[in-house]
């Protein structure tokens, strides 16, 4: 039996659950993400209906577990891994170190326990495992006689800390080497905070991500001016606007763009100000924004004051002044070589990571069972299986008032307001209007994000250095407690008070943001935006195909028409679309020869397949082998798939 081989624990028939093997010798293997299977892909594939959480393979040859980055479909196993007897090491990046605690508690509430001394205990061995690995260093994981293996992880531009996995294998004894490389999820360009992922020298061996595979972005550099005109062609029904999204990289994101937009809108409100006599401006021009919720003379009551944030002080001379150091050396793994245990590492001589209540992981009460959700996996309550909408073929609702009326408003058939209303219609003041994150979870991570500085690109460490505050704004309005989350919901429900609510959730199939739809899908002055990925099989899909419609969906076993508005962006995507997956292989000096396609649906990975294949094609270059799972293997340039 020749090495290296690979097996495939997840995201190989799917888009969500990745968990690869790489089997280096018949002694040694390395795993790679371990991650959450959801909405469809979280059904056992006979159709039984039963779980696939369980680790049901070998763990006696796994020596590490390397961690691409702490999305929940990647990391969401982990506890279960470490339940089935796993003791080595968790590989990840520096930033992924400062995040992956506060996911695995989360994910240990869901599937465990909500007891606080387990959670404390199971925190503790997860940070005395982690070895915070730099990017662009190799580290050796394996120097033998029969086998030396390193490992080096670059940057993937997916999230902050998100890797791609180089990992290099020589067998001294056959006089063989390979390099095997590990996508992970893979970024695209123009990302707040991310630099772009650069492709590797070469690759024998490529484990590619598909998500994409099939489709390419909308331009990503105009895409914060397509959210401010969709957000503002919503509200101009008057409502909310809903935004589903998940905790880790899309509601920072977000907040950055959001904060973009109010900033240019205040210089340019100041400027005008400044320019034309008061008398000159029209009493007319007070916005739908958050100068109604303040200031109304009718019968709408003001937002519930315990929610709001202190306005939080301008940075000082010092602050702006102060330099951006690297993370201390102590937080990283301190050899080159990282000797993998045989037995416990309780007392590993790698340093541990400081504690998590420097990124807010301690000192939480457990969540009372009293509705709140876990949110970054999307599960209610102590259940271990997703509440998942039926996304079977809906009849439409019969035309009402709702159905029909205006159809999916997409970035495509945009018209920006200000060439779209005539001049006596008000446009939105945005530096009053209220930007409210209803996620605890994703509280949590703003947080730790404005510790990871280090990480952020030069745009968005300028913007601190002139005094801005990308994710701390103003405008913006935290939800905690799950009392001040019902007062919300049920405040802007009654009202349709002009507001955009960030909540945690991003497929809907769980978290804050299932409230919100209950309350407000059936009325048609909201909105509901979509900036993210919505696999089959979720709520969040259901209501992107379904709503514009006129259809309806399913939300914790119960039917909900839905006659608000509904918007989707794709250049709001953290994936790459087919160009970039195609040019991460194409930008290599030496290509692979194999390439496995996974964490796609069956279109995607046939696309990007057929795409590659052109590629190397048009090139002269020699023939490569891909595989895509269920699919057979194309080896010939241009071939066909066969079922």
């Amino acid at each position: 039996m020749g090495y290296p081989q690979i097996e495939h624990h997840g995201a190989k028939d799917g888009v969500t659950g990745s968990c690869h093997q790489l089997d280096m010798n018949a002694t040694t293997s390395l795993l790679v993400d371990c991650g959450l299977f959801q909405g469809d892909d979280a059904s056992i594939p006979s159709g039984e209906g039963g779980s696939r959480l369980p680790i049901d393979f070998p763990l006696d040859t796994i020596k590490a577990l390397v961690v691409t980055h702490v999305h929940i479909d990647h990391v969401g196993r982990i506890p279960y891994l470490l339940a089935a007897g796993f003791e080595g090491p968790i590989l990840c990046s520096e930033a992924s170190a400062k995040l992956l605690p506060i996911v695995l508690e989360d994910a240990f509430k869901l599937s465990f326990s909500r007891d606080q001394q387990r959670i404390e205990r199971y925190i503790d061995i997860v940070e005395s495992r982690l070895v915070a690995l730099p990017y662009q260093h190799w580290f050796t994981l394996v120097d033998t006689d029969e086998l030396n293996a390193r490992i080096r992880l670059q940057r993937a531009g997916h999230i902050i800390g998100s890797a791609y996995v180089e990992i290099d294998l020589n067998y001294p004894q056959a006089g063989e080497s390979k390099r095997i490389v590990f996508s992970g999820d893979l970024g695209a360009p123009h990302a707040p905070f991310l630099m772009p992922p650069q492709s590797p020298e070469r690759a024998d061996i490529l484990v590619l991500e598909s998500t994409y595979g099939d489709r390419l972005h909308e331009d990503r550099q105009t895409r914060r001016q397509r959210l401010e005109a969709v957000i503002e062609q919503a509200l101009q029904d008057q409502g909310t606007v809903l935004i589903p999204a998940f905790s880790i990289g899309r509601t920072q994101e977000l907040l950055y763009e959001l904060e973009e937009i109010i900033h240019t809108r205040s210089v340019g409100a100041n400027s005008l100000a400044n320019m034309l006599p008061s008398e000159t401006v029209p009493a007319s021009s007070t916005s739908v924004g958050a100068s109604l919720l303040a200031n109304s003379t009718t019968d709408r009551p003001p937002l519930p004051t315990e929610t709001s944030v202190t306005p939080i002080p301008p940075l000082s001379t010092e602050e702006r002044a102060a330099p951006i150091l690297p993370l201390p050396s102590e937080k990283r793994a301190n050899s080159e070589h990282l000797p993998l245990p045989s037995e416990k590492r309780a007392n590993s001589e790698h340093l541990p990571l400081p504690s998590g209540e420097r990124a807010g992981v301690r000192g939480r009460e457990a969540m009372p069972e009293n509705g709140i959700t876990s949110e970054s996996t999307g599960v209610r309550g102590n259940e271990t299986s997703l509440a998942i909408s039926s996304d079977a073929e809906q009849p439409p609702l019969p035309q009402r008032e709702r159905a029909g009326e205006r159809g999916q408003k997409t970035a495509q058939n945009e018209t920006p307001l200000a060439e779209s209303h005539s001049p006596d219609q008000t446009t939105t003041n945005w530096p009053e209007l209220p930007i409210i994150l209803d996620s605890p979870l994703a509280s949590r991570f703003t947080a730790a994000y404005r510790e990871l500085k280090p990480f952020w690109n030069q745009e968005a460490r300028d913007r601190v250095q002139s005094g801005r505050r990308p994710l701390a704004f103003e405008q913006l309005i935290t939800i905690d407690s799950h009392s001040d989350h019902q007062r919300i919901v049920n405040h802007l429900a009654q009202t349709a008070r002009p507001a955009i609510v960030i909540a945690g959730g991003g497929m809907c199939s769980g978290g804050r943001i299932v409230n919100y739809l209950k309350a407000m899908l059936g009325d048609k002055r909201h909105n509901v935006l979509f900036v993210g990925y919505q696999a089959k099989g979720t709520p969040g899909h259901a209501i992107q195909t379904y709503g514009p419609k006129g259809g309806y969906v399913n939300l914790d076993g119960e039917r909900f028409d839905i006659r608000a508005g509904i918007s989707s962006i794709g250049g709001y995507s953290a994936h790459a679309d087919k160009k970039g997956l195609v040019e991460f292989v194409t930008g290599m000096q030496q290509w692979p020869t194999e390439i496995r396609v996974v964490h796609g649906e069956q279109k995607a990975k046939q696309a990007l397949g057929a795409q590659l294949h052109a590629s190397y094609k048009q090139q002269n270059r020699p023939d490569v082998r891909i595989t895509t799972g269920r699919m057979e293997d194309m080896s010939e340039q241009g071939g066909n798939y066969a079922p």
